[in-house]
């Protein structure tokens, strides 16, 4: 006989980008607090996986089941289980600042809660099922390893994502994080992405930037190369730049603007950013993993 279906609850933090993967391959994305949080509700109907995205409803729920379904698949208990997942968050979907990659960590880390499995799986395991339900669901393009470590891990993460390997972790500064977010959305899957390849090499040489630890510089550079290729006017991140961010750049494909900005001059680049409309948000870098929530 069955066991009665199981609950399971994560959470998992924003990340903003500091170098955009989709050129070259290589990418690093800084840990924000923003979050997302997935319940995942385990049923005896196998091959059956219904999700809502509570804060969103009109999105597509594709990433929840591919998510789900990896998880399950890994453990052979998909043809055992179905599932009803919801998530709630507060990062706005398809602006360029990681939704996919978080949503996918939390419904990952809930299913294998659900599962009660938390003991048999180690922290990038658990991030490559999200990446690999991410690129099943269309949402992604490299996968946004990236993306997913610095929503997973926090802090600052530079990696290599054809080979999915983190090549560094860094904690950096406090610092509050301010993003300009326009009111049009852009879907990573609909990116042009011909026109940043044509940028690999200077991606490349930024990316090598930040490893040496020029990291703010990288991410200023990265969002000026990302936005002359994708037709995106700089001067938001300029404007962030010259109020008293130690860096501004272009977040994902955009098109969104993300800034790192000490605490005493948040209110001078708010001022800078008043008359551009759209919607600032107001975050801090986070240093925190994902995590199960009871």
């Amino acid at each position: 006989m069955k066991a009665m279906p199981m609950v399971g609850r994560a959470i998992a933090h924003g990340a903003v980008t500091v170098i955009n993967a989709i050129s070259c391959g290589f990418g690093a994305a800084l840990g924000v607090d923003l979050w997302t949080e997935a319940e995942v509700r385990l049923t005896d109907e196998p091959g059956r996986i219904v999700g809502r995205i509570l804060s969103d409803p009109d999105e597509s729920p594709i990433l929840m089941e591919k998510v789900v379904n990896r998880v399950l698949r890994y453990f052979n208990l998909e043809g055992e289980y179905g599932a009803y997942v919801e998530t709630r968050s507060n990062i706005p979907i398809a602006r360029g600042l990681k939704s996919s990659s978080v949503a996918s960590n939390a419904i990952a880390l809930a299913t294998i809660s659900a599962l009660g499995k938390t003991g048999e799986v180690d922290d990038l395991t658990i991030v490559n099922l999200g990446v690999d339900g991410s690129i099943d669901a269309g949402v992604t393009i490299t996968g946004a390893f990236d993306d997913a470590s610095a929503s997973y891990f926090g802090g600052l993460v530079i990696t290599d994502n054809m080979k999915r390997r983190i090549l560094r972790r860094l904690e950096v500064e406090e610092h509050a994080v301010l993003i300009y977010v326009p009111g049009e959305k852009a879907y990573t899957a609909k990116s042009d992405v011909e026109s940043m390849r044509l940028i690999a090499r200077e991606a490349k040489a930024v990316h090598e930037l930040a490893l040496r630890g020029e990291y703010w510089s990288a991410m200023t550079l990265n969002g000026i190369l990302y936005s002359s290729v994708l037709g995106y006017d700089p001067t938001i991140a300029i404007d962030a730049l010259r109020a008293g961010a130690v860096a501004a750049g272009l977040s994902g494909k955009g098109p969104a603007v993300a800034s790192v900005v000490p605490t005493d001059r948040v209110e001078e680049v708010l001022n800078a950013w008043e008359g551009y409309g759209g919607e600032i948000i107001k975050a801090r870098v986070n240093h925190e993993k994902a995590r199960i929530v009871s």
